[in-house]
This record gives structure tokens, sequence and C-alpha cells, in this order.
């Protein structure tokens, strides 16, 4: 069954604008494309930057122009679909608004046609883990309820579809998704902000934590953390916020139905740890689920995602098997503090997901061992300071590589930083540098606190290569190890 706008999209011609690599422009696409739209496609890259997006088109009546925005695409123009990462003064857009040519997103269509009710979640760090997490642990939805539901609680949804910035478009899957099933989806600051443009918003919101991110789009964290409470906005909406979170725990009052989380301060209604369980809280009393060692993840910051999603998923209706066993069985999200080979005694972790300075913090506080640290990418125009003071204490050296490099460098000499600081001209150089430097017991960490955008698609492409050549460099050493491993052993008397 067609959704509700859709009657309006045979012949229409919508221009794409901004196909990116994360799934959402793919999935507008083909949504539009599957219901007859004439759809072209333009953004800055080129062809063989969006390679992987473009194939996933192919057999498709899409029309493809790529490397520029051309204002003639505005002639016949109908709707004009941005991505996210469009700013709100950029010159193709404006000149569109100055048409009167409609302008939609990705994820604003999808919110205005999606039937189900929809729990959104966001946060400055965090938002991917706790996503997945409350999808594992909501695979096995029903059985019998285990606590009283909290108010505003979804009415036990037959299935629960997840989507969002975790990179999973659900715009094609609309005509499956009923109105008894709930979605969950991961979403943006910009993402946000282009929902209160319209004045939709979800009917559940999770903030995970707000720290300075994305300062060169929002110009002030006051922006940038209005952004996000949009998420909280809904009308009777339940809202979770992280009570330990200096900023995020006043916002409570924002929704109808708060409901909160934290490791630290106890809380009245929400998850908490409860003597080393992660347990859900209602009124004074404490359900557990399972204690907070059987996480398979590393880190506190871990154990606050887990009881974000734990308060989630009581929100979704999900039980307490549900919960205990797919957070039982979950072993995290590739370029997370991904742990993916040892060489040498060298271990090798890619951390690309580290877009900001306190991501790069967190896993300098998780792991125990000393550190060959590879810092450096676009700069969002974040402070580094605090991040500049804690790598002496925690690193043997670090590679700076990047557009970022010279501010990052300034402020280790400021903060007297008292190791080696290697400048590599790419990631290439960056994993070669740190390779010499390593030795049996460290741990080469790549954690850039910056974006990718500089010299890479995305985050994504940044950690892929980076395993790639981490590997590629450690070849010698692992066929060393192999061979060792598996000579025969001689007795010796």
């Amino acid at each position: 069954m067609l959704t509700p706008a859709a009657h309006e999209l045979p012949g229409m011609r919508v221009l794409v604008m901004g196909l990116g690599l994360f799934g959402g422009g793919v999935g507008a696409v083909r949504f539009l494309a599957k219901h007859g739209a004439r759809v072209t496609v333009t953004d800055l890259k080129t062809a063989e930057q969006l390679a992987e997006s473009v194939r996933a088109l192919e057999g498709l009546p899409v029309e493809f122009h790529l490397g520029s925005h051309r204002d003639s695409d505005l002639d016949a123009c109908e709707l004009l679909l941005i991505s996210p990462a469009v700013a709100p003064d950029n010159s193709f857009l404006r000149e569109a608004v100055k048409r009167g040519i409609p302008v939609e997103t990705e994820l604003n269509l999808f919110v205005k046609l999606c039937r189900a009710p929809i729990l959104g979640i966001t946060g400055s760090n965090g938002k991917t883990t706790t996503t997945a997490l409350v999808e594992a642990a909501t695979r096995r939805m029903g059985g019998p309820t285990w606590l009283p539901t909290p108010p505003g609680c979804f009415d036990r949804p037959k299935r629960v579809w997840v989507g969002g910035n975790i990179g999973r478009s659900l715009l094609a899957d609309l005509d499956e998704i009923q109105p008894n099933d709930a979605v969950v989806l991961e979403i943006s600051s910009f993402q946000l902000e282009n929902l209160a443009a319209i004045g939709r918003f979800p009917a559940a919101g999770l903030v995970t934590n707000l720290q300075p991110n994305h300062l060169d789009r929002h110009g002030t964290m006051e922006a940038y953390g209005d952004a996000k409470k949009n998420v909280l906005r809904g009308r009777g909406s339940v809202g979770i916020v992280n009570a330990d979170c200096p900023i995020v725990g006043k916002w409570a009052s924002t929704a109808s139905n708060p409901l909160t989380f934290g490791r630290k301060a106890p809380v009245g209604r929400g998850a908490c740890l409860s003597g080393g369980w992660i347990s859900i809280a209602d009124n004074g009393d404490a359900h557990t689920i399972l204690p907070a060692s059987a996480l398979r993840i590393p880190g506190l910051f871990n154990v606050e995602n887990a009881l974000a999603a734990a308060c989630a998923s009581w929100v979704l209706g999900a039980t307490k098997d549900g919960i205990a066993q797919g957070f039982a069985e979950f072993r995290g999200c590739e370029h997370r503090l991904e742990s993916f080979g040892t060489w040498g005694g060298v271990t090798w972790i890619n951390d690309s997901i580290a877009t900001n300075p306190d991501s790069t913090l967190a896993a300098l506080r998780t792991l125990s061992q000393p550190l060959i640290l590879i810092l450096g990418g676009h700069d969002k125009g974040l402070p580094f300071e605090d991040l500049a003071r804690a790598v002496s204490p925690r690193c043997r050296a670090v590679v700076l590589l990047g557009s970022a490099s010279a501010k990052i460098g300034a402020a280790l000499e400021a903060a007297g930083c008292s190791i080696p600081v290697d400048r590599a001209k790419d990631l290439g150089e960056a994993v070669a540098m740190s390779a010499a430097r390593a030795r049996t017991g460290d741990a080469v960490l790549l954690s850039p606190a910056c974006a990718s955008f500089d010299q890479f698609r995305n985050f994504e492409d940044r950690g892929k290569q980076f395993k790639a050549l981490a590997q590629e460099a450690t070849a010698g050493r692992a066929e060393v190890e192999e061979m060792m491993a598996s000579a025969p052993r001689t007795a010796t008397a």
C-alpha cells in the first residue's frame, strides 16, 4: 500500500542535493524512484568519490550531475531534497528558496510519512552504540511484561525498526512499517534543526550527552544544544536524558514524561547502576537486568550507553531477558575502540569515530597500555586544550596529520607536551611512523579528535584505510609470528 503522499510523486521532477556516502541520500533516491519521481542527483563530489553510492543506484532511472551544482538544474525542479550536511547559507540552496522551490530532507520526508511512533536518539557521543544496543535488546520482542510501563511508553510494538544516522535509511521500508510497529532513529543535530523547521518531532527522545562538537556549523554551544534539545519537544513525548551530564541533566523538564539514566546520580525513574548491575529504577524500586561487567564493550562511557539503551528499550516494551541477552551478545560497532590485531606485541586500535576531543579523551581513559596516538583531520572549530593536557601522561608518542595538525601541535606545545610529536603528510606515513615508534606492550590508537573530510570520504573510509595500512605495515611481523606459532616444538634436556 502506498504511503499517504506517494500519489504526488509520479512524474514529479525532484532534485536530490547531496548523495553522500552514509545511506540517507541513496535511500531517498530509491524511495523517490520507486514511486515514479523523475530524479536528478547533484553533488559537489565526483562520480569517482561517490562510486559506492552510485553503484547502489544502478538500474534506477536516475540522472547524475556530479562534481558541481548547476543553477540550470533548478529550472525544472519541483522539489529540492537536501542532505543534512547542506548549511542553511549554502548559495545553491538560497537560490532554490529564492525561486520558491519547496525544500525537503530525507529524514523530514520519513517523519512526515511514517505511520509508526518514533524514538529519536541523539547526543555528542555514544549515539550510534546506544542505537545499536537498543536494536540488540529489541530483537526478541514479546513475552510477559516484567515492569510497570512508564508514562507515554510505546504500546508493545509488533516490530522495532532501526535506522537513521546509524547508516540505514528506512524510507524504502515505509510501506512495510505498520502503525503498531515502532521506529528507532539515530538523529544528528543537523537533522534535528531541519525537523524543527517543519515542527515535527519524535514521540520519544533520548540525549546521551552534550560536549563541544560541530561548532563550525552551529557557531555556539548554545545553538548546538538547542538543536539537540529538539529531540525532546514532541507533544506528550517521553524524554530520556543523562542525569550525569551537567547540561543534558537539566533538560528533563523539556519532555512531558521525563526519564533519566546515570551511573553517578541516583534516578527516580529510568536506568541506573545498582550494586554494579544495570538496572531499571521505578520510583525507588530497582529491577536488575545484568551486571555491568557482562558487557563486552570497554569503558565507563559504554556503561552509560548501556544505561541509556536500557531506558529506551524499557520504553519500547522490551523484556528483561531480551535486554540482558541483547546486551551480553553485543560486541560493539566498527570504528569504535575496535581492536583489530596484535603483531609483534603491539595492539592496533581503530577509533576513527572519535571526531571530537572528548571522544579521544574517553579513549585515553579507557585504554590501559602505553599509546602511540594518531591525531588530526578536519578542524570543526573545537578546543584541544583539555586533550593536549591529557596526552603526555597516557602516550609515548603522538603522530599528527591533516588540516588541524598545526592547531593541535600548538595546543600540545602550550600544554608542555614532553613526548615525541611526529607530523605525517598522510595516513600511510602516520601508520609507518607509529609502527616505528611502537614497542612490545604498546597500542597504536587512531583516535583523531577531528572530522575526516580533509582527506577521506567519511570516518568509515578513514577507519578502513587505517586497518588496511596497519595490516600491510605489520605483514612481515604477522608472517613471522604465524610461522613460529606453527613450527614444531623441540624438547630440550
